[in-house]
């Protein structure tokens, strides 16, 4: 079962220096069916001895005294187990206590958000690693029940960006009083136009294709000064933990992720990995409903829509290389990020 899991989440991977008797850590955390965390590392080359595992609610606070469990380093896995499936536990794993590693499990489970995970352990192409805990991403937060409340609570979000476009604000308002929601409304076109053509049989899948691609081309031609400033709440240490979201947190937070991931200095196979994650943290069954009752190729446009491909964000990708040149250019010219910014976001977000 826990196989299942290895797709979903980005293994940590770690080199501690630049001597080649020093080894090189990768690990990952997942949740299993019941919520337990299961962790599993292996070192390059391999070493023997023990490993310590210690637990907390904050990533940057451990109690070093208290190992929460033990493991043969050479067994390559252990569990963390517990019934508590509201808040969110980090681990530091000690590897004889010689090599440290933070990790924490990149998804966060919900009963009505789509897509939550945080955007921590990923490394820049100088070795730096996202910190947990700072920054998450989701789908939209308008459907929040008692529990999902709570476990917000429980993430500290201090900052809710919302990309969504005025309409959907309306019609599911974010009723979250415990942090500072900003609205950056990012248009996704005529989405109205587009579901009354996918029912009424008139957008095929190549259509659809279309459609997303145009969307992804408008947050570059139309959009950029709304990306931009939701960028600019990443300046202050004082916004976090931040959240950012949309409808189902895959097109324009995927976007914003993506040139956040770039002004870190993360690589563009990292930055698409991230992207391409939301086909695993959106709930399709969820959502049956908007195709039930239409036709395959209504189901075939929606299931398009409903996707992140990896083609939008390349078009978008190539409309910035034709556009500024580069990705770092356009982050100074078109979304304002010159590198004294990049810097001051670095010292925030990276270990």
């Amino acid at each position: 079962m826990i196989g299942r899991f290895i797709s979903l989440f980005a293994s940590v991977s770690m080199l501690i220096g630049c001597n080649s008797r020093i080894p090189e850590i990768r690990s990952i955390c997942l949740r299993d069916d019941i919520g337990n965390y299961v962790i599993k590392w292996e070192t390059d080359p391999e070493i023997e001895g023990l490993l310590k595992m210690y637990v907390s609610d904050d990533p940057e606070k451990f109690n070093m005294s208290n190992p929460a469990g033990y493991a043969n380093i050479k067994d390559g896995v252990t569990t963390y187990i517990t019934n508590d499936n509201i808040t969110r536990k980090y681990f530091r794993l000690s590897f004889n206590d010689k090599y440290y590693q933070t990790i924490g499990a990149r998804s966060v489970p919900t009963d009505s958000v789509q897509n939550l995970r945080d955007m921590g352990g990923y490394f820049n192409r100088q070795g730096n690693m996202t910190k947990w805990g700072k920054v998450f991403r989701s789908g939209q937060l308008g459907s929040l029940g008692e529990w999902d409340t709570i476990r917000i609570n429980n993430l500290g979000i201090k900052t809710i960006i919302d990309l969504r476009a005025d309409e959907e604000i309306k019609k599911e308002p974010i009723k979250y009083p415990h942090a500072n929601i900003v609205h950056i409304p990012v248009s996704t076109g005529r989405m109205k136009d587009a579901s009354a053509r996918i029912t009424e049989g008139r957008m095929r899948k190549g259509d659809a294709l279309l459609y997303m691609q145009d969307q992804y081309l408008q947050f570059v031609t139309d959009n950029s000064e709304q990306f931009a400033k939701a960028l600019e709440l990443f300046e202050n240490k004082e916004n976090y933990p931040i959240l950012f979201s949309c409808s189902l947190g895959k097109d324009r937070t995927g976007f914003l992720a993506a040139m956040l991931l770039a002004a870190l200095g993360v690589p563009m196979e990292t930055i698409k990995q991230d992207y391409i994650a939301s086909n695993d943290y959106i709930n399709i069954s969820h959502l049956a409903y908007l195709a039930k009752d239409l036709s395959s190729d209504a189901q075939e446009s929606i299931t398009v829509i409903l996707t992140a491909n990896e083609s939008f964000l390349d078009i978008a990708l190539q409309k910035i290389n034709k556009e500024y040149g580069s990705i770092d250019k356009y982050l100074s010219k078109g979304l304002n990020i010159t590198e004294n910014k990049r810097d001051k976001i670095k010292d925030i977000l990276l270990y």
